[in-house]
């Protein structure tokens, strides 16, 4: 078996009569051919909306929101789509800038803005959104108490485009929609507020009826997306299906269809779960890489072991994660103190310890031996050496190729 690791691969055996369970999402790729023209009939056949370029039409400029590099979006497929369509309708270039909507995310190198933006960056500016307060304008304050302040630039535009992917999320039930917008392009008093909703309010993984999605939507009503360009992709960002037109309905097909692909039943739970979060960019970093080690405890009985192989050559992607793990001494007391007032990044530690104190969770990794002891993991050497100590015949495993994109669902 052939386990993701960063942009390369793992090759594992089994022990014979000790083969595990696969659990894997369901989807099959189009193919490129398929998918560029799939791209291009979304653009200019939308869902419950005008073409994007009769849109265009007397428009003074436009943003476009993009994902950044920890997302599975193939931007640089959809941009040309969208500036031909904006051209079209009497946009020129010059008119129309690209913003990474990173809400609190580490800025893009330039690098990795010309790998997001593709052949898009010739033509266009590519900028990193600023969550800084300064660089953002304040709009009003939701039902549920969050003050929405958003990126300057996009407020001002009177074109405001989102394109990024649908996949199930345990923060708010669905990634993709107005999420590029708030809390994408938000400033940070604004997006912690919203993520420390989490506290009061659960989410199931790939439904949005839920209050922190409808926080989304009445930030997205005082600064309205007028066109979507969503996209659902497997974990080598190939197409699955393209969704574009109208914020609401484009969306709520995607997210139709983004269930039938990445919810899977959880039938049985397993003695012992061995999850590869998918590879890059799922797991550049620690702070996605929880998400996969999330799933595969979805699949694991009380007590089961689990081994997670993500390469986080980034190691923890969040600088106040990295804090709270290195700083406090008292591990119980600090996950007390995040479970009475949230922290936007510390969060994660919260996470993490409720996983690693209900499982043994074994490391594979580019994390030092000693950091990863540290956050609660028990650093491996050589995987194929773990399992031949662990798998034995009679012990029900599983075996989960792309734990990122495989949610169980009850």
């Amino acid at each position: 078996m052939h386990l993701a690791y960063g942009t390369g691969e793992l090759l594992v055996s089994w022990p014979a009569g000790a083969e595990p369970d696969l659990i894997s999402y369901a989807a099959r790729a189009l193919d490129p051919s398929a998918a560029e023209a799939a791209l291009r009939r979304a653009v200019r056949e939308p869902v419950a909306s005008e073409p994007l370029s009769r849109l265009a039409a007397g428009r003074r400029e436009a943003v476009i929101l993009v994902s950044d590099v920890t997302r599975l979006c193939p931007t640089a497929e959809i941009l040309p789509h969208l500036l031909d369509a904006l051209n079209e309708g009497g946009l020129p270039d010059s008119r129309i800038r690209v913003v990474v909507a990173l809400g609190t995310h580490r800025m893009q190198t330039e690098a990795e803005l010309r790998d997001i933006a593709g052949e898009a960056f010739r033509r266009v500016a590519v900028v990193n959104h600023s969550a800084a307060p300064e660089d953002c304008v304040e709009l009003g304050t939701t039902a549920l108490g969050t003050p929405i302040a958003l990126n300057r630039i996009v407020a001002q535009a009177d074109l405001r485009i989102a394109v990024g992917n649908i996949e199930p999320h345990r923060l708010v039930g669905l990634s993709g929609g107005g999420k590029a917008l708030f809390p994408g392009v938000a400033a940070a008093p604004s997006i912690e507020r919203h993520h420390a909703l989490s506290r009061r309010f659960a989410a199931v993984p790939g439904y949005d009826d839920n209050p922190l999605h409808r926080d989304i939507e009445e930030a997205v009503a005082m600064c309205p997306v007028h066109f979507l360009c969503n996209v659902v992709v497997d974990h080598r960002r190939r197409l699955l299906g393209v969704f574009a037109g109208s914020l609401t309905e484009a969306h709520r097909q995607g997210a139709r269809f983004a269930r039938e692909q990445f919810l899977v039943p959880i039938g049985r739970r397993y003695e012992l779960v061995v999850a590869s979060a998918g590879g890059a960019p799922k797991d550049m970093q620690l702070y996605q890489a929880i998400k996969s080690l999330e799933n595969a405890a979805g699949f694991a009985a009380p007590g089961a072991p689990i081994l997670l192989v993500a390469r986080c050559q980034e190691i923890y992607g969040n600088g106040t994660f990295q804090s709270w793990a290195e700083t406090h001494a008292d591990r119980e007391r600090a996950v007390q103190r995040l479970k009475e007032r949230f922290v936007l990044g510390a969060h994660k530690l919260r996470i993490l310890h409720d996983i690693v104190a209900k499982h043994p969770v074994s490391l594979y990794s580019d994390i030092p031996a000693p950091l990863a002891e540290l956050l609660g993991f028990r650093p491996v050497e050589d995987v194929q050496r773990w399992i031949e100590h662990h798998v034995r015949p009679g012990v029900r495993a599983a075996a989960m190729p792309c734990a990122a994109l495989t949610y169980p669902h009850p």
